[in-house]
């Protein structure tokens, strides 16, 4: 059942108190709301990356300037004006019958079975190749409908958006409400929109003299879905494939029904005052509404709705409970003491990736990378990323947001046991690219890469981290043992030098390949450390340590070096020569920086590692995450100036947007790992990882800094 978010933290809030700088806030020692109110987004015109959105997790809804979904064109190779739910996919006809097992490609990487099959994109003409089109593509996420404003001038000709001025508009983030003000057809016109914070549901207000004189009414207009890799989801030029089917008109509400092949789905309009619905074309309906003050809600769901939805004065009401709710409780950072002329900036990306965080990565499922903004890989979700996605929801003592999606693993169990027992491992080895369904998407990467393995350890791992009860251990220890059995089964005994070796993967580090990788640092300190997490999770469930995993732990390979620098893998002998091995992710930096220390690598190497990266990576070639990743290693070095620098670093992937999504590029316009990294590394550098005894110690101690903060968690 969903429940209001003011429950859901009533029931979890702890405050950490462990330094001057982290007070319990009855001690009145941060203005919460000063905090939130002052990083407020603010917008004054039509920028196709202005765009923001409202939600609630599971459900989005991004709005422009006008806020509502007014000129979606404008912003179609920006920030779109996407209406998307976890719920909401859809498949199109596989007229040629091709079945999954036709992306299936042999492998033998010298462990587990020498006719390992991976699901694989084939390069080659012929069926198999587009049975793995077909895979890829299917099911996508669906862009459900555009509620936006359709606007005349007195002589009825439609207003355009060149012709709209006076634009401020606000989200207000203590409520989640966002307010909009504009000038059109000589009249001003205000807009208040809020999401149900626990349905599929926005509601608007408005009012200005063009609604008495029928000169202002709402659109709502249906798409087909595209299937592009990257895209707002919107095929505006097939009507013929899907209906839009208006079942029901009354006094205050309409349903309409949306059939999409073998999708349906229902729209439900609720209003208060005078108003009637027409269809104006296929898949295109108005809402004309009679009142110079009008209100109405849009529910989108897989059933048809037989209640009528709140109305906005009730939206509003539950909208600002659910983000008070929020911001009073949970983890919050105060820059404002701060010297450094950069505080300001970086508590702005910080307040901003909290909320996004919040409307876009908190549902029952991992989140696709542009959340539930626009379709990146075509809708689906990718499980590497997860780790980015949820783990600052607990360490901003938002533990329960991360829970959400924990169970989801559970339902998916028996496909990733599948995928194990066709490569010649043991346990559940979890997909990469993947749906609801857990159907593994084929790739020619995203089916080598092992990273996404440990996460679900980690994460379990930090849910009993702060709840500490057996519940949680019964509720997740089968997942942990079968993920740690898969972990145990792919390392390699390498009996020449008496040692354990993982090959035969793409690391996170993805410019390498599969066939020629040995010994990639991320993942050897990875199955390290899920290793032993597992084994007290054996400990604390009355069970005795697995003899197998042990050995593993002690005999796993050190990260391999050259000239006193950690490379690329132990097969990368010339990583710091070759671009190839210089571009992409510095992954090396989140052996030590995304996990604690181990026996596998030393701590002056690491550092001259951090050094020569720093001054000598390809950082034009890098993404989002990546820069917090280097923050945390930096951090957990000792290098504060580099933690801070490296959050801050002045390069495309590192970009803020007005709306405080991270900007990568002209395709990824959102990328939500890189909010989620930022906010996971703001925590460590506040309240430290364990074994860590210094009061905020990725920050400097030049009298810059002065970060105040309470309600974090440590690493581990």
């Amino acid at each position: 059942m969903r429940i209001l978010f003011s429950a859901i933290f009533l029931s979890f809030f702890v405050f950490v108190s462990c330094s001057s700088s982290n007070k319990d806030k009855k001690d009145g020692k941060i203005d919460r709301k000063s905090v939130v109110l002052r990083n407020n987004p603010k917008v004054s015109s039509f920028d196709r990356l202005s765009s923001l959105s409202v939600g609630n997790g599971r459900f989005a809804f991004t709005v422009d300037a006008t806020g509502l979904q007014s000129f979606p064109e404008i912003y179609a190779a920006g920030m779109p004006l996407g209406t998307q739910s976890e719920w909401g996919w859809h498949s199109f006809p596989n007229t040629n019958n091709y079945k999954f097992e036709e992306t299936l490609k042999e492998y033998d990487f010298g462990h587990g079975s020498p006719k390992a099959l991976y699901a694989v994109q084939f390069n080659e003409k012929g069926r198999k190749q587009e049975a793995a089109d077909y895979y890829r593509v299917n099911p996508h996420r669906l862009h459900l409908g555009i509620v936006g404003l359709e606007m005349a001038d007195a002589k009825g000709n439609v207003i355009k958006s060149d012709s709209i001025t006076s634009i401020d508009q606000t989200l207000d983030l203590w409520s989640g409400k966002i307010e909009s003000h504009f000038t059109a057809g000589g009249s001003v016109v205000n807009v208040e929109t809020a999401c149900n914070p626990e349905k599929d549901n926005i509601a608007a207000k408005l009012s200005s003299d063009l609604i008495k004189s029928g000169q202002l009414k709402i659109k709502l207009h249906f798409p087909y879905p595209t299937g592009k890799h990257t895209d707002d989801a919107c095929d505006w030029n097939v009507p013929e494939k899907h209906k839009t089917v208006l079942l029901e008109q009354k006094d205050n509400y309409a349903i309409l029904q949306r059939t999409l092949d073998t999708t349906v789905y229902y729209v439900r309009v609720d209003w208060n005052g005078a108003a009637a619905m027409e269809k104006k074309a296929e898949h295109y309906f108005l809402l004309t509404p009679k009142d110079d003050n009008f209100s109405f809600s849009v529910s989108f769901t897989e059933k048809k709705l037989s209640e009528p939805a709140e109305v906005f004065e009730q939206t509003l009401a539950q909208s600002s409970n659910y983000w008070e709710s929020f911001w009073t409780n949970g983890g919050i950072v105060d820059f404002s003491a701060c010297k450094d002329e950069r505080a300001k900036e970086l508590e702005r990306r910080v307040v901003l990736s909290q909320y996004l965080m919040a409307i876009q990565c908190s549902g029952t499922m991992p989140p696709q990378e542009t959340g539930l903004t626009y379709n990146s890989w075509f809708g689906k979700f990718h499980l590497e990323m997860h780790w980015w996605h949820t783990v600052h929801f607990a360490l901003w003592n938002r533990i329960d947001l991360m829970e959400r999606s924990l169970d989801w693993y559970a339902k998916v169990e028996p496909i990733a046991k599948e995928i194990a027992e066709r490569q010649g491992f043991e346990g559940i080895r979890w997909m990469k690219m993947t749906d609801p369904s857990g159907v593994e998407a084929p790739s020619k990467v995203g089916s080598f890469l092992i990273w996404q393995q440990p996460h679900f350890i980690y994460m379990a791992e930090l849910v009993y981290r702060q709840k500490q009860s057996p519940e949680v251990i019964n509720k997740y220890k089968d997942l942990v043992f079968k993920t740690a059995e898969f972990m145990a089964s792919y390392a390699d005994y390498d009996s020449v030098n008496k040692r354990y070796i993982l090959k035969g993967a793409i690391p996170a580090q993805e410019t390498l390949k599969a066939s020629e990788t040995v010994n990639p640092p991320f993942e050897l300190s990875y199955w390290h450390y899920a290793l032993g997490v597992a084994q007290q999770w054996r400990e604390r469930a009355g069970m005795q340590r697995d003899a197998k995993w042990d050995e593993i732990i002690n005999q796993l390979s050190p990260l391999a070096s050259k000239d006193d620098l950690y490379l690329a893998a132990e097969t990368a002998q010339d990583t710091y020569t070759n671009i190839r091995y210089i571009s992409d992710h510095p992954a090396v930096l989140g052996a030590w920086g995304i996990l604690p220390q181990n026996r596998l690598f030393e701590k002056d190497k690491m550092k001259k590692t951090l050094d020569w990266i720093w001054d000598n990576w390809n950082w034009n070639e890098t993404w989002g995450w990546d820069y917090p990743m280097t923050a945390m290693c930096a951090a957990r070095i000792g290098e504060p100036e580099k933690a801070v620098g490296a959050l801050l670093m002045d390069k495309r992937t590192n970009t803020y947007l007005v709306n405080g999504h991270n900007y990568q590029d002209d395709r990824l316009r959102v990328y939500l790992p890189g909010n989620g990294g930022l906010l996971t590394t703001i925590a460590m550098m506040c309240a430290g990882w364990d074994g860590n005894t210094e009061n905020n110690p990725g920050f400097p101690k030049d009298g810059n800094w002065d970060v105040k903060w309470e309600g974090l968690q440590p690493m581990p």
